[in-house]
């Protein structure tokens, strides 16, 4: 059975940045309700009442801080250590029957050097290496005969150790990648893993990527 609550909830549910904000009590609810009205009203079916409509929006913006600020900030707060790299280099090519075997070659040649950057991620259609720029030279070698889809240079990468709650507390990323949005950072990629994740961005942004991440622990 459909109540108003439900129907504020789910609306407002698909509405990511208008949740957060909610979250952070920075919107007037009598407003918000008022614009909501009309969309509210052809879910419910019949005429919602504005009284009832702030109230739902009230007790959910109740529980989201409860929800938010306590779970995701308990993760946030024990991030573990940031790293920060320098001078790197974003291949993306296209799959093939021999890119595996090109990267095999390429990891060989690599694994003799000191203090070099290795990344990479595959896709369905695309295989993304991330590397140190001073070894563009064996990228460009080995794979001379693959398409290259896109190259980018003059990239910084930033490495975040999280705790291993991470996996069970729903909206970590959002809340970090969403404070890079909002300060104009722009990401290049992002790379995983249960407990870290890599983002890639301009080496002229990753000052201040950094500071925003980092000012998430205080």
């Amino acid at each position: 059975m459909k109540t108003v609550s439900s129907i504020v909830e789910n609306y407002i549910k698909t509405k990511p940045f208008l949740l957060n904000a909610l979250s952070l009590g920075i919107i007037n609810l009598t407003s918000l309700s008022r614009n909501i009205m009309t969309e509210l009203e052809s879910e419910f079916g019949k005429e919602v009442k504005q009284g009832a409509v702030v109230m739902s929006l009230k007790r959910l913006t109740e529980e989201l801080d409860f929800k938010l600020n306590h779970k995701i900030n308990k993760v946030i707060k024990n991030i573990g250590e940031i790293t920060v790299r320098s001078e790197l280099t974003d291949y993306t090519f296209a799959a093939s029957d021999t890119v595996l075997n090109k990267q095999a070659d390429l990891i060989s040649d690599i694994n003799v050097l000191s203090d070099i950057f290795y990344t990479s991620s595959r896709g369905v259609n695309e295989t993304n290496i991330v590397v140190s720029s001073s070894i563009n030279h064996l990228v460009e070698k080995h794979f001379l005969r693959e398409k290259l889809i896109q190259k980018l240079d003059n990239l910084a990468s930033i490495t975040v150790k999280l705790p291993k709650e991470n996996i069970v507390v729903p909206g970590i990323y959002y809340f970090i990648f969403q404070r890079l949005a909002w300060e104009g950072i722009i990401i290049n990629e992002v790379i995983s893993t249960s407990n870290e994740f890599t983002i890639l961005v301009g080496e002229e942004q990753v000052d201040v990527a950094f500071k925003v991440i980092k000012d998430l622990k205080n």
